[in-house]
């Protein structure tokens, strides 16, 4: 291993090599549908169903996730990297022609391959992220969909199965 002085850029560049899929968490404030592209999600508890989303504590879309107390994990599909960049972009309205349901009291993208709807359980402190751990309250997914994927800096898909 090669030791460098800059602990950061070493670390972002390792995590960069663990493919990630790639996600849309969506709430709402006030009546107003906030969403940001995300790749630190994960499943947390199958008793009770529970999964974890990790967002800085910067961003607006944390704090309406705080104040409205219910999200939505969508994950994207392979075809999908357009959404994934619209929804990483810094824009005011990200879901202009994005075509969402609204059944579970959050914004789910109809495009997604599957969608897991939480309310917040807790808050956990995680540096410069806040860790929120949502209790699964509705959950589908396409039985053909096959993931959007995030590695070193680019998207990408599986390849065949073996």
């Amino acid at each position: 291993m090669i030791e460098t002085l800059d602990m950061t850029v070493d670390f972002r560049a390792a995590m960069s090599r663990l493919a990630t899929g790639v996600s849309v968490i969506t709430t709402r404030s006030g009546s107003t549908s906030i969403g940001m592209a995300a790749s630190a999600v994960s499943a947390l508890s199958l008793d009770p169903l529970q999964l974890l989303v990790c967002i800085g504590n910067q961003l607006y879309t944390r704090t309406a996730i705080a104040e409205h107390g219910r999200f939505a994990v969508n994950v994207l599909g392979e075809d999908s990297e357009p959404l994934a960049r619209n929804f990483g972009a810094s824009k005011r309205d990200k879901f202009a022609g994005v075509e969402t349901i609204d059944d579970h009291g959050v914004p789910v993208l109809k495009d997604a391959i599957a969608v897991v709807v939480c309310d917040v359980a807790e808050l956990l402190p995680g540096g410069d992220h806040t860790i929120f751990v949502g209790d699964v309250r509705y959950c589908a997914h396409r039985a053909d969909g096959r993931p959007l994927l995030y590695f070193a800096g680019g998207f990408g898909a599986l390849g065949a199965p073996h």
